[in-house]
């Protein structure tokens, strides 16, 4: 009778932290320290590049008021919380849990990167970009604070942006074409991830009506695109059975642990 008690607790949990609403309440705290964190430290801060092309594109069809986006991120879950007719119901044990998985999310996914280092420490390729992270690490570690601050954003919008819109997109595209199911979610995590990995990189894109679309990230190698490109299926996978919430704390906790070497 106990494990059955253990067992329907273990469903509860599982099923009640994947939802829209729960997933809401748990990134909340990291929208205040992200979003607060912007306006407290003026223009020192470290904006994520995700948040910079969201911003961009609401600017682009006239929406440029500052905080649209937290509220459109906050609106878009409340939708499909909604849409899935789930109950409105929040606990805060349920919480609590989601914070000790995405911690261990988190690990997981630096344990792997780790993994991944000493698979292709012989490249010479990687040496160098190895090098030029240490010293990332260490600069890092001289701006904690901002550094801390970025990646809460991270965690949040580049989840907002791969996961929670263009991934459902992309299967919705696929599925349309005639593709079975299966083969557009697995499709559309495989198109996600690779983007979610090249946008990693120095580019500049020229859309419509003048946007331009860049990044000034690192120059372009095999070796750590194949890394991003696995941590992007990673977190492709948590938000579809995990849901958002999760996705989302378990991003933040590993650039956390990978920009400080933790």
């Amino acid at each position: 009778m106990r494990d059955e008690i253990q067992d329907s607790d273990f469903f509860t949990y599982w099923e009640e932290s994947a939802r829209p609403l729960t997933s809401l309440a748990f990134i909340i705290p990291m929208l205040l320290v992200y979003e607060g964190g912007l306006v407290f430290l003026g223009p020192q801060a470290l904006r994520n590049g995700a948040d910079v092309w969201l911003r961009r594109l609401l600017d682009l069809i006239g929406f440029g008021q500052y905080f649209l986006l937290p509220l459109l991120t906050c609106g878009l879950l409340l939708a499909w919380h909604h849409i899935n007719s789930e109950k409105w119901l929040l606990r805060s044990t349920v919480l609590q849990g989601m914070i000790g998985e995405t911690i261990a999310f988190g690990i997981l996914l630096f344990l792997l990167a780790r993994t991944h280092l000493s698979l292709v420490a012989s490249m010479d390729s990687w040496n160098a970009s190895a090098t030029a992270n240490m010293q990332t690490s260490v600069l890092a570690v001289q701006q904690m604070i901002p550094n801390a601050i970025a990646y809460f954003g991270a965690g949040v919008y580049e989840e907002l942006l791969f996961r929670l819109i263009l991934l459902p997109i992309l299967v919705w595209i696929l599925i349309s074409g005639g593709f079975s199911r299966i083969t557009s979610v697995f499709a559309g995590v495989a198109l996600s991830s690779g983007l979610f990995a090249i946008v990693h990189y120095d580019f500049e894109l020229q859309l419509v009506n003048g946007f331009v679309l860049c990044n000034q990230g690192e120059t372009f190698e095999w070796a750590s695109f194949s890394f991003r490109l696995m941590a992007g299926t990673f977190f492709s996978f948590l938000f579809l059975h995990r849901g958002f919430g999760v996705a989302a704390g378990a991003h933040a906790v590993y650039d956390i642990l990978a920009v400080t070497g933790y």
